[in-house]
């Protein structure tokens, strides 16, 4: 995997003082100062470092179980990037399952922004039946599974670099959203999941 390193620009475009430099506006600096201080700690409480998303679907396969699909978004200010997580399980009267050998199972995973100007790099983690389809500010990631296995072999996880197409630089502005669906056969049952989308931002 491949990583892009983008150079920051310098922003240093600090005003002069100027007019706001007089002995009026310098007796009113502590004031201005501590009002500044109680509207900042009014208005923002924290400073959150992530926000993650989750959001679960759930489809009957049979009268006794349920295909359950999970789609996970988390962004983080400090990394300059998002995660994704995009999942399925059987849901049965025993808890949570894996599927037993006679799966087959198509995983559709959108990864999308609704700025046009930010170009989504995605990475994943290595996964021989995954084909991706890199639209810039959409990408399309289909898997496929055939077989048996435990919950955390149907699962397809990633990182996401959101990026300004102007600039080059790291876009933290915009939104950030991971949709997937399960098309699947399971016991001869045909199922199609509805979509799971989370939605999150760069806190």
């Amino acid at each position: 995997m491949s990583e892009r390193r983008v150079q920051k620009k310098d922003l240093d475009d600090a005003p002069s003082p100027g007019r706001y430099d007089s002995p009026i506006m310098r007796s009113l600096k502590p004031a201005l100062a501590a009002a500044s201080l109680v509207v900042t700690s009014l208005v923002f409480p924290g400073f959150a470092t992530a926000e993650v998303k989750t959001t679960d679907v759930s489809t009957p396969v049979d009268e006794g179980r349920q295909l359950e699909v999970h789609a996970t978004a988390d962004c983080r200010r400090a990394e300059r990037q998002c995660y994704y997580t995009a999942s399925f399980n059987l849901r049965t009267p025993n808890g949570i399952e894996g599927f037993g050998g006679d799966l087959w199972a198509k995983q559709t995973t959108e990864l999308r922004t609704s700025d046009r100007m930010n170009y989504l790099w995605v990475q994943w983690a290595d996964n021989p039946n995954t084909v991706e389809h890199n639209g810039g500010s959409t990408w399309l990631l289909t898997t496929v599974y055939f077989g048996e296995g435990d919950v955390d072999r149907f699962r397809i996880t990633g990182t996401t670099q959101p990026t300004d197409w102007a600039t080059g630089q790291p876009k933290l502005d915009a939104d950030y959203i991971v949709c997937t669906h399960v098309e699947a056969s399971i016991g001869g049952r045909s199922v199609i999941s509805p979509d799971a989308c989370a939605q999150a931002r760069f806190s």
